[in-house]
């Protein structure tokens, strides 16, 4: 069974005015291939004065976390309303190098790329994440999320050179009306060069583009009344997951999405 690995910085996050919490996608991606029983790598780095919010969750995780050290941690303000979120950008994190790559385990061939921002993973960290022939996915928040302090800034200003070494791309719904300037269409996603991409729609599924053939895909089933952050990073990992055991893109984002509802179910039982 291929391994997976997942790249990505933690965060500071302010989720309706409590106090900060330990988030990005690590904690998400770990909890995904728990699920899934999967073995898997989590690779991610944060300040050394944030060692105490985030040690506690990373080595609880049952999953291999290797540490890079950082300069800077992201950081991350939430207000919810039902699926509706608004964010701020509280602080930029460290940018990966080329040489991040190297701390990946010998025996990973699909790696998950969860940037946070686009400053976050260059083209060049990008390309050297992909070396050896692993195949890569990677979240479009990293595509149109402005590096910027304040209110959360989205715009399509992204070199196109972080997805030439892309196999699989996730674009949530704001995401994708950013990048295609409008409603995205099966030619926006032949002009991005990318063979599978997903547009996330939440509870209403997503659509798959697969060589620029689209094709809509509903959610298992909703699971309202409940927070999502986090959603996106599991949905990811068990595409990747499937994808990784040869399923069809399309079972493999139906598989997503119930691994998906089981975890929002989860979280509403514990609230």
């Amino acid at each position: 069974m291929p391994k997976i690995a997942v790249a990505g910085n933690v965060a500071v996050d302010r989720i309706d005015g409590e106090p900060p919490s330990a988030g990005g996608c690590p904690s998400f991606a770990a909890l995904a291939l728990r699920m899934l029983d999967r073995a898997g790598q989590i690779l991610t780095r944060y300040e050394e004065s944030d060692h105490r919010l985030f040690e506690p969750v990373l080595s609880t995780l049952g999953m291999p976390v290797t540490t890079l050290p950082a300069t800077a941690t992201n950081g991350f303000g939430f207000r919810y309303e039902g699926e509706r979120r608004t964010m701020t950008v509280d602080a930029i994190g460290q940018p990966w190098s080329p040489a991040d790559a190297a701390a990946l385990e010998s025996d990973v061939a699909w790696v998950h790329v969860a940037p946070l921002l686009r400053s976050d993973f260059p083209p060049v960290a990008l390309a050297a994440l992909s070396g050896g022939g692993r195949i890569l996915s990677y979240d479009g928040q990293g595509l149109v999320r402005v590096p910027k302090i304040g209110p959360m800034e989205l715009d399509a200003a992204f070199d196109s050179a972080l997805l030439e070494p892309v196999s699989i791309l996730k674009l949530a719904e704001e995401e994708a009306v950013v990048v295609a300037g409008g409603a995205f269409e099966a030619s926006h996603a032949r002009a991005l060069g990318v063979r599978e991409i997903l547009v996330t729609f939440g509870s209403e599924g997503c659509t798959l583009y697969v060589e620029g053939e689209c094709q809509h895909v509903p959610a298992a089933w909703p699971v309202l009344g409940v927070q999502t952050t986090g959603a996106g990073d599991v949905f990811m990992v068990g595409y990747i997951a499937a994808r990784s055991e040869d399923e069809h893109p399309v079972a493999a984002a139906e598989l997503a999405s119930e691994l998906v509802a089981r975890m929002l179910e989860e979280r509403r039982r514990r609230c």
